[in-house]
């Protein structure tokens, strides 16, 4: 599967787009302009994201990738 292909199955099943899970992540204080803040690691985005929207581990990965700036 792309990486587009997994933020759209992202966005079907959650309404979110990458943009509004940039935001989220900026209100809960893992992002800071733009940018993954030092010392989160990627176990808490996946925790957060497959327990407040059911994300299962590669779509929460994908966020992630999108998080660090690595799109493949």
């Amino acid at each position: 599967m792309s990486f587009q292909a997994y933020l759209d199955n992202i966005q079907a099943k959650t309404g979110k787009t990458p943009d509004d899970f940039k935001a989220i992540a900026t209100q809960k204080g893992f992002l800071h302009n733009g940018k993954l803040v030092e010392g989160i690691k990627a176990g808490q985005i996946i925790a957060w994201l497959k327990e407040d929207f059911d994300l299962g581990h590669g779509h929460a990965m994908a966020i992630y990738a999108l998080f660090t700036g690595k799109k493949s």
